[in-house]
């Protein structure tokens, strides 16, 4: 069934209240890779309840609302999951996230471009706390075959091309049931665990969760360059140039073009390095305030 623009623009902002508490944190980040090794006090700061910090990436699981969701429940949207697919993301932090948390969390469907062969879903959220903003998030969801509707094309969304050689690379190994695990989240698309559905939407297997990828690369950027420290990240911008599969390696080459920027290139190394996900992220200074400079930036 045919998107309605019209309908969907006009339905107006959605809000709802979302609560979650350190048990929902905890399980995020396994869903994400953390963990690994147990004992290991730089994973125990993400596993164990009695010295728990927030990764930035559990804001787009927070409460299980996800901003993907809201685009494809927005009334005048009737479409079919198969052809759903996440385009990009981006996520900006107003204060920490704590670890358990009371918000209102108010969505918006604020465009919907038309890309010829395919519809683009551009949903924005807001959520807040007694006292204040927390983070604030931009979602754009492709619809295959939704598109020629004669819209606007709206912008291309594309990050620049990274120059230079990286400064960094590392490697995430996914679990074989990774997948299975963050869709433990509230991120229940049948795509990620369900065969016939995922060959129904042209993929061999089931596929890891953008998501997931976004926030194993938010990790790797607080371990490797934050010092593990969570309050650092203020923005991550990402594009899903790709797909990984669970059981796969995430190869991250880190970048720093500029005194507190990373780019970000991920890539699935056991496929050639098959691009995944790109992504610019806006890191504060140690502490969580003011700029990050990098060594041998400025003076």
């Amino acid at each position: 069934m045919p998107i309605d623009v019209t309908r969907a623009l006009s339905a107006g902002p959605r809000s709802t209240r979302l609560t979650w508490d350190d048990r929902d944190v905890r399980l995020y980040h396994l869903g994400i890779g953390a963990g690994t090794p147990a004992t290991d006090p730089a994973e125990l700061r993400y596993t164990l309840e009695s010295r728990l910090h927030v990764l930035p990436g559990f804001a787009t699981v927070a409460g299980g609302a996800m901003d993907w969701a809201d685009a494809v429940s927005a009334p005048g949207v009737d479409v079919d999951l198969a052809a759903v697919l996440h385009g990009g993301q981006d996520l900006t932090l107003h204060r920490p996230l704590p670890v358990s948390g009371d918000v209102v969390r108010t969505s918006t469907l604020t465009a919907v471009h038309d890309k010829g062969r395919a519809a683009v879903l551009v949903v924005q959220a807001e959520a807040a706390d007694k006292e204040g903003p927390l983070w604030t998030s931009e979602a754009q969801v492709f619809v295959r075959g939704e598109g020629g509707f004669g819209g606007a094309r709206g912008p291309s969304g594309r990050l620049p091309a990274p120059e230079g050689d990286p400064d960094l690379v590392v490697e995430r190994p996914l679990r074989e049931d990774q997948a299975l695990l963050y869709r433990l989240s509230g991120d229940g698309n049948p795509l990620h665990a369900d065969p016939h559905f995922a060959r129904r939407a042209g993929f061999a297997r089931p596929v890891l969760h953008g998501l997931c990828s976004y926030g194993v690369v938010l990790k790797a950027a607080v371990d490797t360059e934050c010092a593990g420290e969570v309050t650092r990240v203020r923005r991550c911008t990402a594009r899903f140039t790709g797909v990984a599969y669970p059981g796969e390696t995430l190869r991250v080459a880190f970048r720093r073009p500029a005194p507190g920027v990373l780019r970000a290139e991920v890539t699935a190394a056991e496929r050639d390095d098959a691009p995944v996900l790109g992504a610019l992220i806006e890191l504060l200074g140690p502490g969580g305030s003011g700029p990050a400079a990098h060594a041998g930036a400025g003076a």
